[in-house]
């Protein structure tokens, strides 16, 4: 890989994990109601799984989709029901239950890592990823470094939202006004989902 590639390939790989999202979304929602400790976890999760991902694009996944084109349709609208799923989970979190606690919990690290399968975004970027920017040559060594290089840029692109949200935690103390991010935040996650109903592969 030239150095050049090797720039423009940073620059993709940054620019798509630190845009909204999926991942994105749930990350903010978790600083702000668990805090940054309690969602390393989940970054981590994302990180590893997506870089499995990338691996699992480059040595072959990748062709069976354009082989089974409905394999990949299914794979997006099971992807879209989970998201409506979670955006319902999240639009619940911080909720006083009957003994005044919290409910909800973040996500673990092995949730996470398994949510990039059906993750709509990771699956266009990972695509994008393997396309793009993996030289043929030493294709199989080109692959693995194209997917350790997306973790190294995702991890700390995403904790920039986790930390975000943590930030917020003390300007929604009020627990209305905490009700009230959750479900915006919720919105939001349902809103990323539009791509996949308009059919608009290359919106990330």
């Amino acid at each position: 890989m030239t150095t050049e590639l090797l720039i423009a390939f940073v620059a993709f790989a940054f620019v798509t994990s630190v845009t909204p999202g999926p991942n994105n979304m749930m990350l903010l929602a978790s600083g702000v109601n668990f805090g940054v400790r309690r969602s390393l976890p989940h970054m981590f999760g994302i990180s590893l799984g997506f870089m499995i991902l990338v691996m699992a694009v480059g040595l072959g996944l990748g062709q069976l989709f354009e082989q089974v084109p409905l394999l990949y349709s299914l794979l997006r609208y099971l992807g879209a029901a989970y998201l409506l799923y979670l955006a319902w989970n999240i639009a619940q979190a911080g909720a006083p239950d009957s003994q005044g606690g919290e409910r909800g919990k973040p996500f673990t690290f092995l949730q996470a890592a398994a949510f990039q399968w059906i993750n709509p975004k990771a699956w266009i970027m990972a695509i994008g990823a393997i396309t793009t920017y993996t030289p043929q040559d030493d294709f199989v060594v080109n692959v693995l470094l194209i997917a350790a290089l997306f973790a190294l840029v995702n991890c700390p692109s995403v904790g920039l939202w986790t930390m975000a949200g943590s930030l917020l935690r003390n300007w929604l103390g009020n627990p209305r006004v905490l009700r009230g991010f959750n479900i915006g935040m919720a919105l939001l996650l349902v809103a990323s989902l539009y791509p996949i109903f308009a059919d608009v592969q290359g919106v990330l």
